[in-house]
């Protein structure tokens, strides 16, 4: 097949890091290319040059697109010859209109006069062509993100897509959303749109990709053609982290004792609407050393109960009952649940769980400045000492403490937010999807914190859309659905298909 793109020599440095060295990368037109590798092995710094938020003369190395030698000096530049890419963090304004949204800086407008007529026409046939039903006119905060996903799609085809680049576009997104999104771009590869995926979901990119490409450590290491030859997850894995794992989840040897953390009949209403619950009378508990899951569709509530556990912070006439080792605890405020013992890992670490403009030492203290500081004045020492041993031992790949968390990679910054709250010293971690967005590697990383944690006596809650990850991770898993726990299982008794059973029966 014919390259539509070629990076050729590709090799970007920022101080201290060369982030791509030497990169060249080929996507032949009208395929499906994959491109994984582990956090900050270079995918998005790769894209970021193909698509010109790096631009000609930031980087050395050539960029020939359609046969010719490109000098992208900007997005712009790269869209007028077909090149969109949609980033993990979508790129919609929520209180415009899906139409608004679609034709932003690309209006359907004559002599500076917009056409809301044909906006709305033009609208309304893309978003069929990507599958959705939703008038133009719906605010965009109105419909969910894996419809938001769509509309994202919807906006490249206005712009006359050839090379879509899609960064993660499933991290966020439920099983059934994520099929359907894997659907559209097998079919938009039947109508000539060429597309650049990049995942940290193997199975996802075994099923649609005819090429996959892996980066490690800013260089590339293998270029497979999944057409001519079966690509297995194993190889991927190893030609991504440079050894084998055979086993995905670090064996723990299971001790559980007696009750630490107990919830009953815990309910909230809706924040805006006083007559909606969205959690309904929910009972559980979590054992010293335990592990415990959180199974559920997108929508089930399990945010929603992990936020109104950590200090209320979601939802509104929070009623129930909250203990730790028997007694009752007050969980009314943030500062109030982290003083009983309770820590929470955000499902969104960019937006709730990070200062991203702040160094990793600020981020790890924040939750606990009380320990390094002396009468309310922060000891500088103290901080550093603090940042530098959880640096180390969380292995959080960075040259210092000093460095800004926005430029780490998305496992590093992770490990960040476990960093923090472990040096809060809580009882109970309240996990919320933590290993989203992350790689293999990184993945397994992250695992070995939780198995350690349990090892040392904390109660682990876990919540989590990969159903293997809970499988493969946690002593009992509860099932939630339309906010409330509908199952209970054992590590013994568990599997997907009875997890979905429970959900789709209740």
């Amino acid at each position: 097949m014919t390259p539509l793109l070629e990076m050729r020599g590709i090799t970007k440095t920022f101080p201290g890091v060369r982030a791509l060295d030497d990169v060249s990368f080929s996507v032949a037109t009208g395929e499906i290319h994959a491109l994984v590798g582990e956090n900050g092995a270079g995918k998005s710094t790769l894209m970021k040059v193909l698509s010109g938020v790096y631009p000609h003369g930031e980087y050395d190395g050539d960029i020939v697109y359609d046969g010719q030698v490109m000098k992208f000096g900007g997005i712009a530049d790269s869209e007028r010859r077909g090149i969109i890419i949609i980033h993990q963090e979508l790129a919609l304004v929520p209180l415009l209109s899906i139409a608004e949204n679609l034709y932003l800086g690309n209006e359907r407008a004559t002599a500076g006069v917009i056409s809301w007529r044909e906006t709305f026409q033009r609208a309304e046939a893309l978003l069929r062509k990507v599958g959705l039903r939703e008038a133009p006119q719906t605010l965009v905060d109105r419909i969910g993100v894996g419809k938001q996903q769509l509309v994202e799609i919807a906006k490249a085809l206005a712009k006359d897509v050839r090379l879509l680049i899609l960064d993660e576009p499933t991290a966020a997104l439920s099983e059934s959303d994520s099929q359907a999104l894997l659907d559209l771009i097998l079919e938009l590869k039947t109508q000539g749109v060429t597309s650049i995926i990049i995942s940290h979901k193997l199975n996802e990119v075994r099923r649609v990709a005819d090429t996959v490409t892996v980066l490690r450590d800013g260089a590339t290491v293998a270029t497979r053609n999944a057409r001519t030859e079966p690509v297995s997850e194993d190889q991927i894995v190893r030609d991504m982290v440079g050894r084998s794992m055979e086993h995905r989840y670090p064996a723990r040897a299971r001790k559980v004792g007696a009750r630490l953390f107990e919830v009953s009949d815990w309910s909230v209403t809706h924040p805006e609407h006083a007559e909606r619950r969205v959690v309904r009378n929910v009972s559980f508990h979590v054992g010293v050393g335990e592990v415990v899951g959180i199974a559920g569709l997108m929508g089930a509530g399990r945010t929603e109960l992990a936020m109104s556990l950590f200090g209320q912070s979601y939802g509104r006439n929070a009623k129930g009952r909250v203990q730790l080792n028997g007694r009752d605890i007050d969980v009314s405020t943030v500062r109030r649940a982290i003083d009983a013992g309770l820590a929470y890992v955000t499902e969104d670490r960019k937006a709730l769980g990070l200062v991203l403009d702040e160094t990793i030492l600020k981020n790890i203290t924040l939750a606990n400045l009380e320990a390094v500081s002396n009468a309310g004045i922060l000891k500088a020492q103290k901080e550093i000492q603090v940042a530098e041993k959880y640096r180390q031992a969380m292995n959080i790949r960075t040259p210092s403490v000093f460095q800004r968390v926005v430029n780490l990679s998305g496992g590093n910054q992770q490990k960040v937010v476990l960093s923090k709250w472990l040096f809060a010293n809580p009882k109970v971690l309240i996990l919320d999807e933590p290993t989203r967005g992350i790689d293999v590697g990184a993945k397994f990383e992250i695992y070995t914190i939780i198995n350690d944690l349990a090892r040392d006596g904390k109660g682990v809650l876990m919540i989590s859309s990969e159903m293997p990850e809970l499988l493969g991770m946690c002593d009992r898993i509860y099932v939630m659905n339309q906010g409330a726990f509908v199952g209970e299982l054992t590590a013994q008794e568990a599997s997907q298909e009875r997890i979905m059973s429970l959900i789709v029966t209740e």
